[in-house]
């Protein structure tokens, strides 16, 4: 998650109570053409999973509130989503609203439709930088579009528009030279603010969800979104290992950004989730990572050092290795691993969530995977 200078920002608590909606956009348009290329429905992919019952117990307080268990037990905009959405997976609907009503009641506190990015429960103000994180917010329209889909909720889809209009007007430049380009956030990044912005994540273009916004917010391109973001991933091969880094300067010819460490790690590791929970990309897209993850250290995903190829840490957690295994079944249709069908009850968060949504997508995206 990006973390900019913070500001100064009302003081929050864990309220349980949801403010009223504020001004909202005009309705969607044309949302009958906007369907046609929308791509599977998510909701019930997952259904009353033993292990969907392991993770809300695990990760979710009775408030609503998405915990991150190795990370000083903060909340984010973006793990808000994500338990947005594996609640639409699960079909259940009343932890959904605890999670909604959580996450407008403490992190949309800016003047702004956008999420703050980081509530700290050991921090007064709970909320002390205002700025957004931008896939957290595309995470959060995101899973309100599919919970309108599913249930048939006009205020599901009321918000999920307001959001995606304010980060597609804020965070998306539809005109950079390269083609649509997606700032982490609206403070930091741009190029007005940094000598080698704007700089992108890849791993904030989370392509399975621009194929469902424009059920909300036709009027952007975001197919053009999805095609950019295919296209600086072929021109972010760093390196002998030919991986991305967290951090890209996308100034002129793609380059790590400076000042920040040029790791493939945490973050980007996600990168191959989304391009196959989408079905974009070419085989040749998925390789670098089926070659970092084929290897002999299986049990384990490494963080490489993009200037030599070499191992600096290893993410160790059993839920890592579902990334390894999507980006296989999408590259060739390796089968996904038994062992990684239910989760391991003393994971964190992070490897937990990216177990759940690798398998939500194998489901949706290639059910000959996960045949019994």
């Amino acid at each position: 998650m990006p973390q900019p200078a913070p500001q100064p920002a009302p003081q929050q608590t864990e309220a349980t109570t949801v403010p009223p909606a504020t001004a909202l956009p005009g309705p969607p348009r044309a949302e009958t053409s906007a369907r046609t290329d929308s791509g599977p429905l998510l909701a019930n992919t997952l259904g009353d999973d033993a292990a969907w019952r392991a993770y809300r117990s695990r990760f979710i307080t009775e408030q609503g509130r998405i915990v991150d268990t190795a990370n000083g037990l903060i909340s984010h905009s973006e793990g808000q989503g994500y338990g947005m959405l594996l609640a639409v997976a699960a079909g259940d609907r009343p932890t959904f609203e605890r999670i909604w009503g959580w996450t407008r009641a403490n992190l949309m506190v800016r003047s702004d439709e956008l999420l703050a990015w980081r509530w700290a429960p050991d921090h007064r103000p709970a909320v002390s930088d205002m700025n957004n994180a931008t896939d957290g917010d595309i995470l959060v329209a995101w899973a309100l579009t599919e919970a309108a889909e599913a249930w048939g909720e006009p205020s599901y889809r009321t918000a999920a528009r307001r959001i995606a209009v304010e980060f597609g007007r804020k965070t998306i430049l539809f005109k950079d030279p390269h083609g649509p380009v997606l700032l982490p956030a609206v403070s930091g990044f741009s190029a007005r603010e940094r000598a080698d912005g704007p700089l992108i994540n890849l791993s904030y273009w989370v392509f399975p969800a621009f194929q469902r916004l424009p059920i909300v917010a036709p009027e952007y391109d975001w197919a053009s979104l999805i095609r950019s973001g295919v296209d600086f991933l072929r021109q972010s091969r760093f390196g002998p290992s030919s991986l991305p880094t967290e951090w890209i300067s996308a100034k002129d010819s793609l380059r790590p950004a400076d000042g920040f460490p040029p790791l493939f790690s945490y973050n980007a590791v996600r990168v191959p989730l989304y391009l196959a929970w989408a079905g974009v990309g070419r085989p040749e897209d998925y390789a670098p990572f089926k070659t970092l993850w084929g290897g002999i250290e299986r049990e384990r995903l490494p963080i490489v050092d993009t200037r030599d190829g070499q191992p600096v840490e290893w993410l160790s957690e059993p839920g890592y290795m579902a990334i390894s295994a999507i980006t296989a079944c999408a590259a060739d249709g390796t089968p996904f691993p038994e062992a990684l069908r239910t989760v391991q009850d003393n994971q964190n968060y992070y490897p937990a969530t990216l177990q759940l949504l690798s398998l939500i997508a194998a489901r949706m995206r290639y059910p000959s995977c996960v045949k019994s």
